[in-house]
Parts: C-alpha cells; sequence; structure tokens
C-alpha cells in the first residue's frame, strides 16, 4: 500500500508497524506530528500501545527504559532541545542495554532561536552508546525504524537507536511512502524476547553501583564489541529488507557514480538527493565527480570510507553541523579513520547551519573546488564555512 506521507508521519508508521507497546513523549517542534499521528493511531484503535504524557524529554526516556526494563518494546520522538535534555538517560539506556528505537527530527540549537535543520543536535550526542542512522527521504525513515529494532533487539546488539531525520525538508514535506505490509514486518522482526527483564518472582538488581575494581570497564568494553558487532548485523538485516520489501538500501554508504570519480562528496541526510542531480549534471558535461551519503554514523563506516578514499583523486566532507573541535563532525571522524591509510586531500565543507538552504547552485561550486584541488593536489583551506553573508566565493 503506498500513502502520501510526510517524514514524521513516516516515523509514525514505522513505530506502528514494528508493534512498539509503550510511547512515551513530549512535543517539540518539528518533531510533535510524529506523536500526535501515533496518539491517533492509539485513539482510533489502530495501535495496540500504551501512551503516556509526561512532563518533559528526560521523562520521557525514563518512561521508555523504564517500560522497556519490564520487556516490551518501546518508542520515542525528540528533537534539539528535548534530545539535550535527554543526555543523562541516553547513557542510561545504552548502559542498560535497552534496544529503544527514537526518531529525532535535526533541528538547530539555540540561541539565537531556531526550528530549522541542522545535524548538531544529533551530533552532540553521538558518544552516548546509541546506533545512528540518518535518513535522505521519508520511505528510508519508515523502513530504518522497523530495521532498527530487528538490529537492536539481537541479544549479541542490544542497544539502542536514533533514526534521524532533517527538519521541515522530510518531517512536514509529504512525498509517496510504501507502506510494508504488517505480517511481512512480523516476520522480519519477530516477537521481542529480551535478554533480561524485571520479574517481581525473581528480584534482581540493574544498574546498582560497581567499585572501581568491580567490571564496569568491562561492561563498556562489552558494548564496544557490540557496536562493532552491529555492523555485521546490519549488513544482514539491510539484504534480508531490501529482498523482503524491495528496497535497495545500502548498509552503511550509499554511493552514487563513485566508481571512477575524480573527486568524491561524502554527506549525511537530504543533502546526499540534491548532491545526486548536481553529479548527474555534471557527468554530462565530462566532470567525473560523484557522492557518497553515510547512513550509519555509529556504528562508523571506518572500512567503507576508507576503501572510498582510496579510489578517488580527492574527497570533500559537507558538514551540516560544527563541533568546535580539529574540523566539525563527520570530517573529524573521517579523517580519523583515514590517518596512516591514505594520503587522499580531505577538505571539509561547513554549510547549511540553521536550516540555509543547500542549492544545487552551491553543491556544483563545492565539486569544482574539490575537483580543482583533485587535480593540483593541494588543499588551499582545509576547513571553510560555505555561504556566509558577505562572503561573494559561494554566493
Amino acid at each position: 500500500m503506498k500513502k502520501i506521507l510526510t517524514g514524521n508521519e513516516s516515523a509514525a508508521w514505522g513505530a506502528r508497524l514494528s508493534k512498539a507497546k509503550v510511547v512515551a513523549a513530549y512535543p517539540i517542534t518539528p518533531q510533535t506530528s510524529i506523536i500526535e499521528t501515533i496518539a491517533s493511531f492509539i485513539a482510533n484503535g489502530e495501535m495496540d500501545a500504551r501512551y503516556i504524557r509526561v512532563e518533559s524529554e528526560h521523562s520521557a526516556m525514563a518512561a521508555c527504559i523504564a517500560a522497556e526494563n519490564t520487556g516490551v518494546r518501546t518508542f520515542t520522538a525528540t528533537s534539539a532541545h528535548g534530545l539535550a535534555l535527554m543526555h543523562e538517560v541516553l547513557m542510561w539506556a545504552s548502559g542498560a542495554r535497552l534496544p529503544i528505537v527514537m526518531s529525532v527530527v535535526n533541528r538547530a540549537m539555540a540561541p539565537p532561536w531556531s526550528v530549522w535543520t541542522d545535524q548538531l543536535d544529533t551530533m552532540a550526542e553521538r558518544d552516548v552508546g546509541w546506533m545512528q542512522v540518518y535518513s535522505e527521504n521519508n520511505q528510508e525513515v519508515l523502513d530504518s525504524i522497523i530495521m532498527s529494532y530487528r538490529i537492536g533487539e539481537r541479544h549479541h546488539i542490544l542497544l539502542p537507536s536514533m533514526v534521524i531525520e532533517d527538519a521541515f525538508i522530510l518531517s512536514h514535506t509529504a512525498e509517496a511512502v510504501d507502506i510494508p505490509e504488517q505480517k511481512k514486518v512480523d516476520d522480519f522482526i519477530g516477537e521481542f524476547e529480551p535478554a533480561f527483564k524485571l520479574d517481581p518472582d525473581e528480584p534482581a538488581g540493574f544498574g546498582s553501583l560497581i567499585m572501581p575494581e568491580g567490571p564496569y570497564m568491562e561492561f563498556r568494553y562489552k558494548m564496544a564489541l557490540a557496536m562493532e558487532d552491529a555492523k555485521r548485523e546490519i549488513e544482514k538485516a539491510v539484504e534480508e529488507y531490501n529482498e523482503t520489501f524491495g528496497r535497495n538500501y545500502a548498509p552503511f554508504v550509499d554511493e552514487y557514480r563513485t566508481e571512477d570519480a575524480d573527486a568524491i562528496m561524502l554527506v549525511l541526510g537530504t543533502i546526499g538527493s540534491t548532491a545526486k542531480d548536481v553529479v548527474d549534471a555534471m557527468r554530462k558535461e565530462g566532470k567525473k565527480v560523484g557522492v557518497a551519503r553515510v547512513r550509519y554514523f555509529r556504528p562508523f563506516p571506518t572500512e567503507e570510507i576508507r576503501r572510498i578514499a582510496k579510489s578517488t583523486n580527492m574527497l570533500g566532507v559537507v558538514d551540516r553541523s560544527y563541533s568546535f573541535g580539529p574540523g566539525a563532525d563527520l570530517y573529524a571522524e573521517t579523517k580519523s579513520v583515514l590517518y596512516s591509510h591514505t594520503d587522499v586531500p580531505v577538505k571539509d565543507y561547513v554549510i547549511g547551519l540553521g536550516g540555509r538552504d543547500v542549492t544545487p547552485e552551491v553543491l556544483r561550486k563545492l565539486f569544482d573546488d574539490m575537483l580543482k584541488i583533485a587535480n593540483e593536489g593541494v588543499v588551499d583551506k582545509e576547513i571553510e564555512w560555505v555561504g556566509l553573508h558577505g562572503d561573494e566565493r559561494w554566493s
């Protein structure tokens, strides 16, 4: 069945098809229509779930943690400052090995106040132990939620997931979305069988105090192993999902016309769609460019990015956030995995913060700059902010 859905409605359908049994959430623009849609599903008897209205996003995640500990599948959604307010309990969810799935609508952080897209909110939470998948379109939003339950609930994984979409570009924009058959989704995910849960008949302690000589470090080591094991589970889940539902997802990095590219642009989210159109136009002019869209930022696709970098003469990394460290977020991680593996020139382009439009014209100028670097072998400016007011180079 196909329906015209916004990205937020697609997220709600993903939770419905996955049969989440507890949904706890607090409204925040531009996420609110996700939980409003789910509330309508439940009120109309279309979704068998308990809806919990809480007083904050911190409480929403705390409620999901409590419910998941009893052995039921949970879901929530948030954005920007709501995600920041969850910070403490995000680490509790991952440390407790609870495979909660959460939709996050990327939104800029204030001040100054903004409700438009910017990836700083999720990048600020990249080290809390959650898997992170960035969506290019509304279909991917829905499908990624279903796959996230399948992946996270495996007993050798047991990690929570953020399914991420750009504010307004996806969240409030409608397009045709294929809704899978419920029976096929049920068969793909399976029943939720927690590895451990709260049981009044078998009392146990969860998250108790551990002294320094105790196994705290070993717990963290097991989380690190689980994040690495998740790579293999993602590959298997994506392959099976593609076969079952007729999709064509790459597990970690969606590559477009990269096989012979002189310069490859590395991106996250919806910028990938615009970049593909620019690639097609420039290929007609004989300019060999390509785009690689990173789907999973956690676990980070180390081997895939090394392979891509070795196949080209220049790698341009486009970041819709800034970390105030050695470059922006995707750039810093990319440089770290390439160190001692390749000498390919790499440049960081910081762009589109606060929802500023990323147009085909601007991306074309980025590609031209990348081709110049590929030809000369010299990066003139390692980190460049693109499209600042008064900067005639990118206007």
